[in-house]
């Protein structure tokens, strides 16, 4: 789950970016040729793909993998499937020599407990490995085939496979609205769009749904698991935007297409990938089933076998490793319950890259092998886009990839398979500290073994130095709640500040640092100086307004600076100095100031409490601000009672300084002047309330004054 990108360093400021006129067309139904419903009742289990009638391939003399159009996906009757010609194999004894040293060096540097990797190449498991330790008191090692390691998003890929083989059995349709498959209770309102959320919505995070998952995505006691359908009903988000226009990784869309496949099939979920997938591929220690005791309402739990191997997930901290509680993610599995060894991985990868078909076993047909590589969406030419649920990845040396990313809230995992490559590469960390290696290593291997970097770093452009203003500017992400408490949080950290350097670069800042871009021959499209990964700018009218970010997740809409945290905290700082001041002022008054009349009074005493309510709402929002560290701390006691108590007190603190504001004209008027307040008091009284009514309106803006929320 990417999650952690939503909080992490969350205040000390934590899943895994032009649209209006091909996405407007993806979202109208296109012709499709997977075939529409039968006109009799639908068989009652899914049909095996070698059991369906199609039309003969015709003979090509040199077929390949090619990508179609989203609109356009390849017919049955095309060629089949053929893994292109295998790359010169990677020596063992290197490889292995390699990643020890990468791996060993994250580790130390970025205080990793245990790590798991399988890279598979040519039909062959070239390597399989475990580091560190998957348990503590007493010490237990990480083992590759044995240690189970939870795989966050990893397990989408799952949830899309069970789906594409019931679109091309004909049991359900790319294009059908999702409502079609859906139990009555979790179907989604129009919420006044005219277009249905489709299949193909789902599958490319088009949905348009905002993103929330702050006390409610992991829970921490097992009694709090709900059933899919439940969470699905109880915790429906809003539909921010109209289906197919903009890209929003969605864990509740991921979900809600589990559920569908699942009330289509008439199983649950669980028991539907084993059958369809962990079986046939004798994925023996892999399951999306969690340890915890058998509760009436949902799934069987974990085997007891499988359960003494799952590895704890940890934190780091001044006193070392800190154990987290098992993260429980059986709520929404779809999305991200699975956990899995190496060993296991590697098999799974094996199965990918070869078309659907392993040791005998067939679990998937060659076309859903080419889904797995073809465009189903992308928002700009340059922009990374989405396969079938799978994520489009760029590729040190121009290789193009699939697969997917998988966070948790201590467990960090990536799946890079390399087509061309014949290569697939695994690797999850236990610690929540693991995010780079799991990102970075892939793209070393590949540049390491056939792409090396060259020495000299793109020289900068000075005509992008003389078009800064194109470019620069605060950008929010459009991955976030909009509304209530979160949406306030998530807005807080969801900022991409673009500047120019002066040397010709780009740079963007986020809570995952500096990020440094050169521009390519392309206009709006930047390439890292640290990696293949490219941005695009959606520029309308001369002026940047979007960005299509690198992963694919987002897009990041650009925002005025009046609208960004700097304002904020400007404004919270003032706040302060004005609320400390009138304070001060009570204590140190001279007998002429305490001439006033009786609505100076009143006002007087109103701002003397909204000083002290503000002061207090920001010492309780930097308590709360102080527990963030932890961000599994963050989800499991979301909002919590600092959050609630500085809410609340912004909220009537708020409220008062409008009075006041009302009330300035009678102040400034204030009858006799021996019974009035001086010139210089009202002047000040004015100043002070400024300051606070425009910090109420700042944080009213950002939704910060919705306690309840």
């Amino acid at each position: 789950m990417p999650l952690r990108h939503l909080l992490k360093a969350a205040l000390a400021a934590l899943a895994g970016l032009t649209l209006i006129g091909p996405a407007a067309a993806q979202d109208a139904p296109s012709p499709s040729p997977i075939p529409p419903f039968p006109s009799s009742a639908p068989p009652k289990a899914p049909i095996p793909y070698t059991q369906l009638h199609r039309t003969p391939a015709k003979p090509k003399p040199k077929p390949k993998v090619v990508a179609t159009p989203a609109s356009q996906p390849l017919a049955p009757g095309q060629a089949p499937f053929v893994a292109l010609a295998a790359s010169a194999p990677m020596p063992q004894p290197q490889l292995e020599a390699f990643v020890d040293g990468v791996v060993r060096e994250a580790m130390a540097r970025d205080h990793i407990a245990g790590v798991t990797i399988s890279v598979v190449q040519n039909g062959q498991v070239v390597l399989k490995k475990g580091y560190g330790v998957s348990r503590l008191n007493p010490a237990r090692p990480v083992d590759p085939d044995r240690t189970l390691f939870r795989i966050g998003s990893i397990s989408k890929t799952f949830t899309w496979i069970v789906l594409m083989k019931e679109i091309e059995a004909g049991h359900m349709r790319l294009d059908a609205p999702v409502n079609l498959y859906l139990p009555q209770s979790v179907q989604m309102p129009d919420q006044g769009f005219t277009q249905p959320v489709r299949l193909r919505h789902l599958m490319s995070h088009t949905a348009g749904f905002e993103d929330r998952a702050l006390g409610q995505l992991f829970e921490r006691d097992y009694g709090r698991v709900r059933p899919l359908q439940v969470y699905l009903r109880q915790e429906r988000p809003q539909r921010v935007r109209g289906a197919g226009l903009e890209e929003s990784y969605s864990n509740y869309g991921a979900a809600l297409a589990g559920l569908a496949v699942s009330n289509v099939t008439g199983k649950t979920f669980e028991a539907l990938t084993e059958d369809e997938i962990i079986n046939p591929l004798h994925l023996t220690r892999t399951t999306f089933r969690e340890p915890r005791p058998a509760l009436e309402g949902l799934p069987h739990p974990m085997n007891p076998a499988l359960a003494r191997d799952v590895a704890d997930g940890f934190r780091w901290t001044a006193n070392g490793f800190e154990r987290r509680p098992f993260e429980y993610i059986g709520q929404v599995a779809p999305a991200g319950a699975a956990s899995s060894t190496a060993g296991d991985m590697a098999r799974y990868m094996q199965v990918l890259l070869n078309g659907g078909a392993l040791d005998g076993a067939t679990v998937f047909s060659p076309q859903i092998a080419r889904w797995m590589r073809t465009t189903l969406y992308r928002p700009a030419p340059g922009a990374t886009g989405w396969n079938y649920g799978f994520e489009e990845m760029a590729l040190p040396g121009g290789h193009r990839g699939f697969g997917h990313l998988g966070t948790t809230l201590s467990f960090m995992s990536s799946m890079v398979l390399a087509p061309d490559l014949g290569l697939g590469i695994f690797v999850s960390t236990n610690t929540d500290t693991g995010g780079q290696l799991r990102e970075r290593l892939p793209q070393q291997i590949i540049e390491h073994f056939y792409a090396p970097r060259a020495a000299a770093i793109p020289p900068g452009s000075p005509s992008l130095v003389n078009n800064a203003a194109v470019y620069e500017g605060h950008y929010l992400t459009t991955r976030r709640a909009y509304g209530g408490m979160e949406g306030f949080v998530d807005a807080l950290i969801g900022f991409t500040n673009v500047r120019v350097t002066p040397g010709g670069y780009l740079s963007t800042t986020d809570n995952d640092g500096v990020h440094l871009w050169s521009a390519t021959d392309k206009p709006g499209v930047f390439r890292s100086l640290d990696g293949p990964e490219t941005i695009v700018f959606d520029i309308r009218n001369g002026r940047a307004v979007r960005i299509f970010g690198a992963s694919g997740t987002a897009v990041y809409e650009r925002r005025g600076d009046w609208a960004g945290p700097n304002l904020l905290a400007l404004l919270a700082g003032l706040t302060v100095i004005a609320a400390i001041t009138t304070l001060i002022g009570v204590g140190f008054r001279s007998r002429r100031d305490f001439r006033q009349t009786t609505v100076q009074a009143r006002a007087s005493l109103m701002q003397t409490t909204q000083a002290v309510l503000w002061l207090v709402a920001l010492t309780c929002f930097g308590s709360w601000a102080a527990g963030t560290a932890d961000t599994a701390h963050v989800v499991y006691d979301w909002p919590g009672p600092w959050l609630v108590i500085a809410s609340a007190c912004a909220l009537v603190a708020a409220v008062l300084t409008i009075m006041t504001l009302l009330m300035l004209p009678v102040i400034w008027r204030g009858g006799r002047r021996v019974d009035s307040w001086t010139g210089g008091r009202k002047v000040r009284f004015t100043i002070t309330v400024l300051v606070f009514s425009a910090f109420a309106l700042d944080l009213a803006y950002w939704g910060a004054l919705m306690p309840w929320s």
